[in-house]
Formats: C-alpha cells, structure tokens, sequence
C-alpha cells in the first residue's frame, strides 16, 4: 500500500518524463507545441459537450483545461490527453433532467441543485476510482468484451446526433433526454426548421473534417467555429440565428477559478438508487474509456519506454474526477480524439497537458466574448462531427469477423443504450455475456486471437 501511495501520488519521478534526458529543450518545444494546438481544439470541443450535456459552456472551458492538469499529473499515460467525452453526455444529461429541472440558467437555483448533484456523484466517482487503483484492478477493467465496448459507442454517438438535430435545424425548443420525448418535440416544433442553421451545421461539419484530415496541426473545429462567427456576425446577421449567449447568457470569465461544492439532496429510496446508479455509470466510463484510450495511445507512439500503467491510471482519474468538478467541472476522463491529436503533433510527456491548461484557459478568457456569438448551430455541426468519428469501421468490423454471438452483443448494447440509457444498456449485456458466453467459448477464443488479447 505504501509503494502504490508513492507512485499514485508521484506526479514528476514516475518515469513519464524518461524523454526529458534525451535534451529537454527540444522536449519541451514539442510538447508546447502539442499543448497549443490541443488547446486550440478542445476549446469549441468543450463547449460543445458541455452544451450536449445541459450544462452552461463554461463548465467544459474550464473542466477540460483542469481535467488535463490534474490527469497529466497523476494519471498513468505519457500521452494521454484528458477533457470532456461523448461517453458522459447521456449520463450528465440524465442528472441535469432528473435534478435541475431542465434549467440552463446557471444562477438558478434549479440549475444549481442539479449540478451540485452531479458534483456529489461524480466526488463519488472519484474517490472510488481511486480505490480500484489502490485495489490493482485496472487489468481487469480491460476485460469488458470489444463488442459491448463497440456497442455502447456506437449508441452514444447515435444519441449525441439525435440531440444534436435541435440545433442543426435551428429548433429553438429544448430537445429532452429520453429517446422517445426527444423525437416527439423534434417532430412538434419541425416548423421552426432555418435552413441557414443547417447549412452552417453541415458546413461546420465537412469544414472541421476536411481540415484535421488535411493536417493535424490545423485546428479544424476552432477554424470551422471562426467562419460561423463572422459569417453569423456578417452575411447571416438578420437570418434568426440562436447563438451560445441567447441560450447561456455571457461566458462569465470571473468563474474559471471558483469552487463549487457538491450538494446533497433530500434522501429517499429513489433519490439514494440514483445516486449510485450515476455514481456505478461515471466509475465504468472513466475506468473503461481511460485504460483504453491508454493502451492505444501507447501503440500509436510507438512507445518503447514507460508503458501505462492502468492502476496509476485508475487513480489519476479518481484524482480528476473528484477535484475537476469541484473547480466549476464536471465528470471528465481519457479523450481518444484528443490524445490521438496530441501524439500526431508530437508531445513525448505529460508537460503537453499540463501546458494545454494553461494555454486553453488563458485564450478562452481573451475570447470569451467571441465564444458568447458563436451560432449553436456550429455547435451542433462540431458535435456531429464527434458522433459521426467515434464509429470506427474497423473496431465494427473487427467484432464481425469475431462471432455471431459478439455480433449481437454489439447491436443490443447499441439498441438498449439509444432507446434507455448508457447504463442499462451496458449492464445488461454484460449480464448477457456473463451467462451466455460460456456457451460460445470459441467465439471467446475467436475474440482473443483477433484482438491480440
């Protein structure tokens, strides 16, 4: 207990930093490099999934730029980036319905009990992430089968789109939560349908794709964001548009540095099945998507030194997921995206996130007032962008060659997790598995041998 406290809580001797050695100027440059054009991207990533998630911008600015300090100091990655994911999006969504009473208004006292919520559950979270670390059971995490894995990622992004379609057509009404109210109000309020909003959402979208595959120092969605500012302020000025500041009000840069502390509402069974039920969800996502995004980000860079360690891990997310939320955030973990972006620029150690931070807080305070203008439809566009790239043909194609049987468990997770929710849908097919799997041991052996397990 006593070495893993050492390690856990080692934020700079772990042997992360092993490139420093090899001429820590030239190190440094690099990883500065990486932290500004992460920086660069996430910003209109975090608002946007803060959007997503029915919480005011500013909590994903300063959750994300937080989230990366705090990860890249005790987190078990050289790599990894962390900030806001698509995978939370359904789960904070699903507190801010069930205890903020759908309020975006962050001065309401609606809005503040529901986020206080989400404060306690995801303090929860934290200190029980840190607990799996201490307890070494971030091997076994890794287990969770790739078709549920697939499965539950393949439902989120369809549930990201659908929520996104409010924007992308310029429908004013709030899109709801739950699967079945969000396509009726959808289909209710189709006649507020602005054409200019889905044009400015389908180009925010072709933008930002076709700038990241043209090159990765390019940061695609803050480009894409820029043109739908001044066209919004310009040619598209009088075409009804909704922007960030008509739904949130101004991004009060006077709170990227407060404390909010959780809060606990009047206890009863329902309220306490919540709570652990939200609690279970952020723990199996930051645990799931952390490690995975690790193992990845290892085998992208090539990386023939100090390899991730998944228990470290662990706890680096229990130190993110219980502090972030505290300082004006919201649940955070591993960004695949981000990550990826982040050794493509190359960044060799955690210094990149920790000088992302820095960077993204210092440039959303000077832009704030450009943020406030941005049109939601861009918004929108980003996100869809998001939802359409977390589908990956061949992580889908990997489970086809697997199994009929992990085939299945791909599109239940999928199915259940659009229609009910992120939880239920993966609980349950995880049950699934655990009963019907030993009856399919070769499709397990198959499953093995195509993901090198």
């Amino acid at each position: 207990m006593r070495e893993s406290l050492a390690l856990f809580l080692n934020p700079f001797f772990d042997g992360r930093y092993e490139d420093m050695a090899q001429g820590w100027q030239k190190t440094v440059f690099r990883d500065f490099t990486a932290g500004l054009i992460v920086a660069m991207v996430a910003i209109p990533l975090a608002m946007g999934f803060a959007i997503a998630s029915g919480l005011h911008p500013v909590h994903g600015i300063v959750g994300g730029a937080f989230a990366g300090l705090l990860g890249s100091l005790f987190g078990g990655s050289k790599y990894q980036v962390y900030g806001p994911t698509a995978a939370y999006i359904p789960i904070i969504a699903g507190v801010m319905a069930t205890y903020a009473a759908a309020s975006t208004d962050p001065t309401s006292p609606e809005y503040a009990a529901g986020y206080g919520v989400l404060i306690l559950c995801s303090v929860m979270a934290g200190i029980c992430l840190m607990v799996l670390g201490f307890l070494k059971v971030g091997s076994f995490v890794q287990k969770v089968p790739h078709s549920i894995v697939v499965g539950f990622t393949i439902g989120i992004a369809a549930t990201i789109a659908l929520t996104q379609i409010g924007d992308m057509l310029g429908i004013q009404e709030k899109i709801p939560y739950a699967f079945l109210p969000k396509v009726g109000v959808i289909a209710a309020n189709i006649d507020q349908f602005n054409p200019w909003s889905l044009a400015l959402a389908l180009g925010t979208f072709f933008v930002t794709r076709w700038l990241i595959n043209t090159s990765v120092y390019i940061p695609g969605p803050l480009v894409a964001v820029g043109i739908c500012y001044v066209l919004g302020q310009t040619l598209l000025s009088d075409v009804g548009l909704t922007v960030s500041s008509d739904k949130y009000g101004p991004i009060p840069t006077e709170e990227f540095f407060k404390f909010t502390p959780p809060v606990i509402p009047e206890l009863s069974a329902s309220v306490a099945f919540d709570l652990l039920y939200f609690t279970v969800a952020i723990v199996f996502v930051a645990a799931v998507e952390s490690l995975l995004c690790s193992r990845m980000a290892d085998r992208m860079a090539h990386n023939k030194g100090t390899t991730y360690n998944p228990n470290k891990e662990l706890f680096g997310q229990g130190m993110v997921n219980t502090f972030v939320p505290l300082l004006n955030g919201f649940p955070h973990t591993g960004a695949l995206a981000r990550t990826a972006t982040n050794i493509k620029v190359g960044a060799v150690t955690p210094l990149a996130g920790i000088l992302k931070c820095i960077l993204k807080l210092a440039m959303a305070f000077y832009l704030a007032s450009v943020l406030d203008l941005v049109p939601m439809a861009s918004i929108g566009g980003i996100l869809a962008y998001i939802a359409f790239n977390m589908v990956k043909r061949e992580e889908i194609s990997i489970v086809m060659v697997t199994s009929r049987f992990h085939v299945f468990l791909m599109v239940y997770t999928a199915v259940v997790v659009l229609v009910t929710d992120f939880l239920t849908g993966v609980l349950t097919a995880l049950l699934l598995y655990g009963v019907l799997g030993r009856f399919f041991d070769g499709s397990r052996a198959r499953a093995k041998e195509v993901l090198g397990a």
